[in-house]
């Protein structure tokens, strides 16, 4: 392989003969499908574990912000 060349170039072109084109109602059913996911996904509960690492997170972070309006004075 020569260095201008990007990796995937050697392969065969494996896009469909139809421009990669889906029948709408094969269309329809993966967006219906992704969409239902994406909803549970953003309908669950946050883990108790997150949770903590959040509220940790922002108090180092409280506290280096003290930090920097104790230098400025």
């Amino acid at each position: 392989m020569s260095r201008n060349k990007k990796p995937d170039e050697d392969l065969p072109d494996q896009s469909p003969p139809d421009g990669g084109k889906l029948d709408p109602q094969i269309r329809d059913y993966v967006a219906r499908s992704l969409q239902a996911h994406y909803e549970s996904i953003v309908r669950a509960p946050v883990p108790d574990r997150f949770l903590t690492l959040l509220a940790e997170l922002e108090e180092q972070e409280k506290k280096a912000g003290e930090g920097k309006d104790d230098e400025r004075r």
